[in-house]
């Protein structure tokens, strides 16, 4: 009866494994799969961009292939980033369908910038004929990718998606397993009736021995199937185990989901990769433009209060040889970073830099106006000795902007400690006297004002100084104790007139005469520097005063009245 049984057992387990083995190699599913775009879906839009809800299709990462005659770029950046670059456009947009990806094309008729070098993006490809791009979020939150030419000629319209295929013939494996099982146990079956036929034609034995080897049969067969049993018994455990593990995946991707879908205002607005490579065009920029001492060459990247006090600095020092050239701006070594998480613009970023030839750290303050300008220094200064730069929010978490005319949980307004520090410079002895904690550019400044009009040289001219806040150039980030770091800056004017006619103010071997071209004045001199100042104020409730913990000062003019 056993043999009956084995051969088709071994015939069947062999079909099984075959079949088991063919559904993974000769009828298995291709290795990848792909996804084109509609052919006259484009319409030529000058950007195309593939929305989050398409690329959220491929978490584990996606080949985009992109064919264009144009050279084009590629970029990725956060969602929200793209969409007001993009604007009002003319853009395709691609989403997921059923055999292609469906296209919704605006034919706004409107141009956009040509997207290369944009500060926006996280990663920037230049292609041209086909480039192959490996899709992978950067990180969490939503994200786009865009295509563009120069943003006036068409986009590249010949775009695809390849992934791996993960369909997949799930009997693959239980059919060889099955099949190997049913083989072995035909081939047990075959094996256990040659080797009981063996004893019983061996010899005459009595009944009750024949019936104790009879007895024994079962027990090897039972042996057999306890064997089996426990293999079967190890087996399940693991297939649990990875059951469950598929289980505990499967139930960790709404989490990561609901991680991803957090406001985009909850994170830094740029990654380190963007401010690194910002820093870096910056300086280069100002390297350049102070080599050649040619202020337009600081045009693309500086702003501000750094461009007044970096442009009168050339000024002044194509018509005095000796002027002091203005601090290096220096991308590394990055000492720390206080980046806004502002979802709109104007975005701010700090950095305290230090560079070889810089003896003190350097704050520098970034500020893009608009999605489609890239980020431009506009406040660069150095920080005091024994100064600390307030502590920031943990970099994942990004600084609040503050509003500069709004205490927002401070001791006082941004503005308003700009304009108390300008007070406190004009009016040594003022009401805000007590405002601020020691520092050393606040004594300079004072030191200096006294020693002018106390000088007996100067008995004869009517010496006076003015600090006053520029409003448009005060910026606040938060800081990591609910305070804030502020940026301001002062127009410091120290006009001297001669006290009686026959008087005048002797100018003679002074970089004022290089500007004004005159050894001397009876009519008197205004003389205006720019002052760039950092504080830090504290949050409101305590009992601290406002430390100023960087400055900068820069002679802008020199005018005869």
């Amino acid at each position: 009866m056993r043999n009956k049984f084995a051969v088709p057992l071994i015939v069947l387990g062999v079909l099984l494994m075959l079949i088991g083995i063919g559904q993974r190699t000769i009828w298995a599913p291709p290795e990848t799969q792909s996804a084109s775009m509609e052919a006259d879906g484009h319409d030529g839009a000058v950007v195309t961009v593939l929305e989050p809800e398409l690329l959220a299709e491929y978490p584990d990462g996606v080949d985009i292939t992109v064919r264009s005659d144009a050279p084009f770029t590629l970029a990725v950046g956060r969602a929200n980033d793209v969409q007001a670059w993009v604007g009002d456009a003319a853009a395709t947009r691609l989403t997921p369908g059923d055999d292609a990806l469906a296209t919704d094309t605006a034919k706004t008729g409107i141009t956009a910038p040509d997207p290369a070098g944009s500060d926006l993006w996280v990663v920037e490809e230049s292609g041209e004929g086909e480039l192959s791009y490996q899709w992978e979020a950067p990180g969490e939150g939503d994200w786009r990718v865009l295509l563009a030419t120069d943003g006036t000629a068409p986009a590249p319209a010949d775009v695809t998606l390849t992934w791996e295929n993960d369909a997949t013939r799930p009997f693959a494996v239980p059919l060889i397993v099955a099949g190997a099982l049913l083989a072995v146990l035909g081939l047990a079956l075959a094996f256990l009736r040659s080797g009981s036929d063996g004893p019983r034609r061996s010899g005459r034995r009595s009944a009750g021995i024949e019936t104790g080897t009879i007895d024994k049969q079962p027990s090897v067969s039972g042996t057999t199937s306890a064997f089996t049993a426990t293999a079967s018994s190890r087996r399940r455990p693991a297939f649990l185990a990875a059951a469950a593990a598929a289980v505990l995946v499967a139930g960790s991707a709404p989490a990561s989901a609901l991680a991803d879908e957090s406001p985009a205002g909850s994170r830094p607005v740029i990654m380190d990769s963007q401010l690194n490579r910002i820093l870096e065009s910056v300086a280069d920029t100002v390297e350049a433009g102070d080599a050649a001492k040619d202020a337009a060459m600081l045009r693309p990247r500086v702003g501000g209060a750094a461009y007044a006090m970096r442009s009168a600095n050339y000024a002044v020092a194509a018509k005095s040889a000796d002027h002091e050239a203005p601090v290096p701006v220096a991308a590394k070594t990055l000492r720390t970073e206080s980046v806004g998480t502002a979802a709109g613009w104007p975005r701010t970023v700090v950095a305290v830099t230090q560079g070889e030839g810089n003896p003190v750290p350097q704050a520098l303050l970034l500020v893009q106006d608009s999605a489609r300008d890239n980020y431009k220094l506009v406040s660069a200064v150095q920080m005091l000795p024994a100064s600390t730069f307030p502590q920031p929010p943990a970099a994942d978490a990004g600084s609040d902007q503050i509003p500069a005319d709004s205490d927002n949980g401070l001791m006082m307004a941004p503005q308003d400690a700009v304009e108390a520090l300008a007070d406190s410079l004009t009016n040594p002895d003022g009401g805000n006297k007590g405002t601020f904690a020691a520092n050393r550019f606040s004594e300079d400044v004072v030191k200096f004002q006294k020693q002018v009009q106390t000088d007996p040289k100067n008995e004869f001219a009517s010496n006076t100084f003015k600090h006053s806040a520029d409003a448009k150039e005060t910026y606040a980030l938060r800081t990591d104790d609910g305070g804030a770091i502020v940026f301001g800056y002062l127009s410091n004017t120290f006009s001297s007139t001669p006290k009686e006619a026959g008087d005048s103010v002797n100018l003679e071997g002074t970089v004022y005469q290089a500007l004004t071209g005159q050894p001397d004045t009876d009519k008197g001199i205004d003389v205006t520097h720019g002052e760039a100042v950092m504080l830090y104020v504290p949050a409101s409730g305590g009992s601290g005063q406002v430390l100023v913990v960087g400055a900068a000062q820069e002679l802008l003019s020199a005018k005869l009245k």
